[in-house]
This record gives structure tokens, C-alpha cells and sequence, in this order.
């Protein structure tokens, strides 16, 4: 018996004002696999990613989560069937300090079927709080205010937040994005290490093709609204589309107003 993938994208379309950011897209995501998401600015990435957290609401196909139907799912609930997504400017309160932003997080995600919101110092908070921290690799900021952790570390804590409700899928938006050449790959080591300990299955856009080539098991290309491009790094890299859309040659121009308004 064939597995159900954790994800499943069919006929996948969105336009804006008779313009497709997104043009019959179809993918399958297996259990655990990770995925790099590739293009030019304009290319349809994030209208993608959008979609499949319920931040926009497809003009036709389907989307499938473990087999059931959440296309036009709302994001609040894409989060709790399991479908969890970060953005490219990290999601952190600034004025607190790691312990506290995680603590804030894990609360906010217990709330659920709750009448009041769970106390942060909760005990059993603190116990998924520490266990965070170590699996993320930031026990040693536990004190230190987020506005003053270095770029990097302040991406580990956002990821960490974006997964404290253990979700099944993981959309990541630039996870290197405004991290350090000194810092991307250490950053990147503990991310991979850490959501392969917790099973999800990951996407996630990069434009860096080296933090690409090394992390991901399969890449999708994407060129003015649709893949052009789904195979392993090894051969997604060297592909003649890809070399002359995305990583050399010219890239694809910007679609219009409608798409750049929404970090396409």
C-alpha cells in the first residue's frame, strides 16, 4: 500500500487581477523529506508558501495535509491540524528574553480548548521550554533580551517558537536570511538536526544555492508562477532552466504590483 505524503499540492493556481502568481503547481512532500524552494524575486515562492499556511486562499485546486482536504484552511487553524510556517524577519518579542519568548510561545499554543490562557511558568511549560532550548542550542541565551542576541541566534529562537506546537509540516521563509557567511551553516546544522530529531517534513525558500546544495533532498524551482524544476540538489543545480533563471544568467521579472505587495 502506497504511503499518504504529508503533503499533496494538485492544479495549484492564484492570480491576482487576471495575472497567475501561481499556475497549476503539483507537488508531493514525503514524511520527514526536506525541501529547498528556489526562484527569482516575482517567481512565486512565497505566494506558494502562502497558500499552504492559509494566509491566502488559492483561485482553484486542492491542498492536502496527510490526506485530508485543508485548501483555504484559516492560518490559526492550519497551525493546529500541525502545518506551522516562520517568516523571513524573525517573529520574536524584542523586550524579552529567550526563556520568556519561548515561554510566551509554548502558552499561546496551549491555549487551545482552554478558557484561559495557561501561566508561562506552568511546570510543565518549563520542562518543554528547556527541552526546546537544548534542542535548538540556545540554553546558554536562556537570560539574554532578543534584541541583543546576534542574528543567527535570534533565528534559532524564532524557528524554536514556530515549533512548539510540534507541527508535521515546517514552512521556512529565508532561514539564512540576514545571518552571518561565519554563522549560516552552524545555524543551519542545528535547524536541520533539530526538526529531523522532531520528524517534520520541511520547506523551506533560500536563495543562498550553497545552504541548498548541502541541507535539502530535493528542490523545487520556480520561474514566473510555476516549477520548472523538481529533482534532487544534484540535478536541480545544473539544470539549463535553472542555471539561467535562478542562479545565473537573468532572472525572472518582477510579475506586477499585486505579487510584490505580498513578498513574492
Amino acid at each position: 500500500m502506497t504511503a499518504v505524503p504529508a503533503l499533496r499540492v494538485t492544479d495549484l493556481c492564484k492570480s491576482f487581477s487576471g495575472i497567475m502568481a501561481a499556475n497549476n503547481l503539483n507537488v508531493e512532500a514525503a514524511d520527514g523529506e526536506i525541501i529547498g524552494i528556489i526562484g527569482a524575486n516575482g517567481a512565486g515562492k512565497t505566494v506558494f508558501v502562502n497558500m499552504i499556511t492559509g494566509y491566502l486562499k488559492p483561485t482553484s485546486g486542492k491542498i492536502e495535509f496527510q490526506g485530508k482536504d485543508i485548501t483555504g484552511i484559516e492560518p490559526r487553524n492550519a497551525t493546529h491540524v500541525g502545518v506551522c510556517r516562520s517568516f523571513q524577519v524573525s517573529q520574536v518579542f524584542m523586550s524579552m528574553t529567550v526563556e520568556e519568548n519561548l515561554l510566551t510561545a509554548l502558552s499561546i499554543c496551549k491555549q487551545a480548548g482552554r478558557a484561559m490562557l495557561q501561566s508561562p511558568r506552568a511546570p510543565d511549560l518549563l520542562i518543554e521550554c528547556e527541552k526546546l532550548m537544548e534542542l535548538y542550542n540556545i540554553t546558554g541565551h536562556r537570560d539574554q533580551v532578543a534584541s541583543t542576541l546576534s542574528q543567527g541566534v535570534r533565528k534559532l529562537l524564532d524557528i524554536a517558537m514556530a515549533v512548539v506546537s510540534n507541527p508535521k509540516i515546517l514552512l521556512l521563509d529565508e532561514p539564512t536570511s540576514g545571518v552571518s557567511v561565519e554563522e549560516k551553516f552552524g545555524i543551519m546544522d542545528i535547524v536541520i538536526q533539530a526538526l529531523r530529531e522532531q520528524g517534520a517534513t520541511v520547506l523551506f525558500v533560500e536563495h543562498d544555492m550553497e545552504i541548498v546544495e548541502r541541507y535539502v533532498d530535493r528542490v523545487l524551482a520556480f520561474y514566473q508562477g510555476e516549477i520548472i524544476c523538481d529533482a534532487p540538489p544534484a540535478e536541480a543545480l545544473i539544470n539549463p532552466q535553472v542555471i539561467e533563471y535562478v542562479i545565473g544568467g537573468e532572472h525572472a521579472p518582477n510579475m506586477n504590483a499585486s505579487e510584490d505587495a505580498i513578498h513574492a
